[in-house]
C-alpha cells in the first residue's frame, strides 16, 4: 500500500552490523534542544568534550551523504539514538565519554515505500557510513563536530533541528530531554584503571577473544567469543546467540561499545555483549583482557582465542 511503513528489526547473526550543553541552573533550552534542570555542582569536565553536550536534536551537515538529516540523541540507554532521513528512521544506541570518545550503532530501522537505490535494505541503510566512521566528538560553539579514529572531520551537528512525527510505524521524536543530576552522573568520568592493569590500546584490542572460564565441552557449538575488528565493528556469540555492535578505544584504557540486537535462543550462556556494553575501561592483566564499568568493577575477563 502506498505510504505504508515497514519496521526492519535486525536480529540474525548474518545481518548484524557488526545537545545539550545547557548549564546547570534554572531550566533553559540548550543549543541542541535539550533542557538543563536545576541541580548541584557538575563534575569538572572540559566544555570541548562534555558528552552531555551531545544530547539534543541536530541537523547533520558537512557530509557527502545525509546532509539535512536529523540526529536525535537522548540519555535513553536502549533507544537513545534516532536518525531521521529520507528513507525513514534509524533507531539505535550511542555512548560518549569525557575524553571525547563517541560510538553509535543501529538496532533497527523503519522505512517508507521508497524505491530509491539508497533506500533498499542493506548494511548502508542500517547505519550510514558517516555515522559508522564517527569515533570521537568535539564541541565548537553551538555545534558539535564528529571525528573519525584519526581525528579527521566526519560531520557537523547544527542545533535547532525539529523532527516531524511519522505516521504508522515510524517512531515519533522523543520529548526534549532534560539534563538532570542523574543524567550528568551517567556521563561522569569513569574510575581510573587500576595500577595493576596496563591500559589496552586500540591495536592490542584487535582480534578474537574468549572468556577465561570458557571450559571446553560446555557449549554445543563454538562457544562464546568477541571479535573486535579494525573497522570499528565487533561480532561475537554468547555461546548460542549471535551478537554484534560498534566499539572505540582511547587513552588511559578508555573503552566504549554498543551492543545491537541478538537472537534469543536459551542456553547456559556468557553475556559477552553485556560485558562490552557496560565497560568504560579496558586493561591487560598479563595476557588477560579485563573490562571494567564506570565504578571500576569488572564486567568480564577474556583471553585471546588460540
Amino acid at each position: 500500500m502506498s505510504g505504508s511503513r515497514n519496521l526492519i528489526a535486525v536480529a540474525a547473526v548474518g545481518i548484524l552490523l557488526g545537545g545539550c550543553g545547557g548549564q546547570v541552573g534554572s531550566e533553559t533550552a540548550a543549543p541542541g534542544g535539550a533542557q538543563a534542570a536545576a541541580s548541584g555542582p557538575a563534575p569538572a569536565v572540559s566544555p570541548q568534550t562534555d558528552p552531555v553536550a551531545l544530547i539534543g536534536s541536530w541537523k547533520v551537515a558537512e557530509v557527502d551523504e545525509g546532509a539535512g538529516d536529523i540526529l536525535q540523541l537522548t540519555p535513553d540507554r536502549h533507544d537513545g539514538l534516532l536518525l531521521f532521513d529520507r528513507c525513514g528512521v534509524v533507531m539505535g544506541t550511542w555512548r560518549a565519554n569525557v575524553n571525547g570518545l563517541f560510538v553509535a550503532g543501529a538496532s533497527g530501522r523503519s522505512v517508507s515505500d521508497n524505491d530509491a537505490r539508497e533506500c533498499r535494505p542493506g548494511p548502508e541503510l542500517m547505519t550510514p557510513a558517516w555515522l559508522r566512521r564517527a569515533s570521537a566528538f568535539r564541541v565548537e560553539g553551538d555545534s558539535r563536530v564528529l571525528l573519525d579514529v584519526q581525528g579527521g572531520h566526519v560531520a557537523r551537528l547544527l542545533p535547532g533541528a525539529k523532527p516531524t512525527p511519522g505516521p504508522n510505524l515510524l517512531p515519533s521524536p522523543a520529548e526534549l530531554p532534560v539534563v538532570t543530576d542523574e543524567v550528568r552522573r551517567a556521563f561522569a568520568p569513569a574510575a581510573a584503571l587500576p595500577e595493576a592493569l596496563t591500559p589496552a590500546s586500540r591495536d592490542t584490542l584487535l582480534g578474537r577473544w574468549v572468556p577465561v572460564d570458557a571450559r571446553p565441552g560446555r557449549f554445543r557449538s563454538g562457544g562464546p567469543y568477541v571479535e573486535l575488528r579494525d573497522d570499528g565493528g565487533w561480532r561475537g556469540s554468547d555461546g548460542c546467540n549471535g551478537e554484534g555492535g560498534r566499539w572505540v578505544a582511547g587513552p588511559a584504557g578508555d573503552f566504549l561499545a554498543t551492543s545491537g540486537p541478538t537472537t534469543l535462543m536459551g542456553c547456559d550462556n556468557v553475556s559477552v555483549g553485556v560485558w562490552l556494553s557496560k565497560a568504560w575501561r579496558a586493561g591487560l592483566d598479563g595476557e588477560v583482557l579485563v573490562l571494567l564499568d564506570a565504578q571500576g568493577g569488572e564486567t568480564g575477563r577474556l583471553r585471546r582465542d588460540s
